[in-house]
């Protein structure tokens, strides 16, 4: 059983378009061409592809699983292709970087700033993203590296701890809170909340208010943290983010530590397996761990 490329693309464009007609149009071929095409994979495998009907065509169980297959190699194909180009414009390695809301915020900056300077061929794909969904797209291959917290499950993942982050409360100048040294996590469950679009910290949070049969008020959620800090402000309610985030509002707001020592959280560098990655992935995260405090 062979299929190239193109058939791979043929028999996604069919069955995106749901019909033979307009998946021969889109790509631009004739109809008996692409009638041909598919009955020679059909033949190839020994099992129909599609079934076909008055309305078009829909997948069989083999079409589902061809249709999965070559949906990931012909996106891998794209990414092999765009890291080759890299070599036309001069850059000899792209590598693939997520990282969670807090590592974006502090630590992460000042060293990739570093590195690109003294690597000058090289260059990041940088993504934020919920260090849930950081730990599933390394685990698919989708990524290089990932940087996490340890509030979310790591799964197989190898991991180097390369930060701390604090959790601390965001309250407005005339908040009951705002003269105290530290807030206890019990006194936060009777009060408003301004979230941040964060699941990992989402989750963690509503899992320790549980512990204490009590949940979270969420009045909004934003993903701005300077709207967040402007509801804030404006008293519609309090809000918990990480150290690294706090530190860089400008608006008239008091940041207090969280008092639980739950709240100091761990921030790990992952990857699949370190010593498989490609070199210039392997010299981002040996920085990323010389980095570490």
């Amino acid at each position: 059983m062979r299929f190239d490329l193109t058939d791979m693309r043929l028999f996604l464009s069919v069955v995106e378009c749901g019909s033979l007609t307009q998946g021969a149009r889109t790509m631009h071929l004739a109809l008996a061409s692409v009638s041909e095409r598919i009955a020679s994979m059909e033949a190839a495998l020994g099992a129909p592809l599609l079934e076909r009907n008055r309305r078009g065509v829909r997948t069989t169980a083999a079409g589902d699983a061809l249709v999965r297959h070559a949906r990931s190699i012909l996106g891998q194909v794209e990414v092999m292709r765009g890291e080759l180009r890299t070599y036309a414009t001069g850059l000899k390695g792209r590598i693939r970087l997520l990282s969670n809301t807090a590592a974006m915020a502090a630590f992460l900056p000042p060293q990739l700033c570093r590195f690109l300077a003294a690597h000058r061929d090289l260059s990041i794909d940088l993504e934020e993203r919920p260090s849930a969904e950081i730990v599933q797209t390394l685990v698919d291959r989708r990524a290089d590296l990932g940087v996490v917290a340890d509030i979310t499950d790591l799964g197989t993942l190898q991991t180097h701890l390369i930060a701390r982050d604090q959790l601390v409360v965001v309250v407005g100048q005339s908040h009951r809170f705002a003269q105290q040294a530290d807030v206890a996590f019990a006194d936060i469950l009777g009060e408003p909340i301004v979230g941040v679009a964060d699941t990992a910290l989402e989750t963690h949070l509503a899992e320790r208010a549980s512990r204490l049969g009590r949940q979270l008020d969420y009045r909004i959620q934003l993903r701005n943290i300077e709207h967040v800090a402007m509801h804030v402000e404006a008293g519609i309610g309090i809000s918990i983010l990480s150290a690294g985030l706090a530190g860089k509002l400008c608006s008239d707001v008091v940041v207090l530590p969280l008092a639980e020592a739950w709240a100091t959280r761990r921030l790990y560098l992952c990857a699949r397996d370190f010593a498989a990655l490609t070199p210039h992935a392997g010299l981002l995260a040996q920085q990323l761990r010389q980095g570490a405090p």
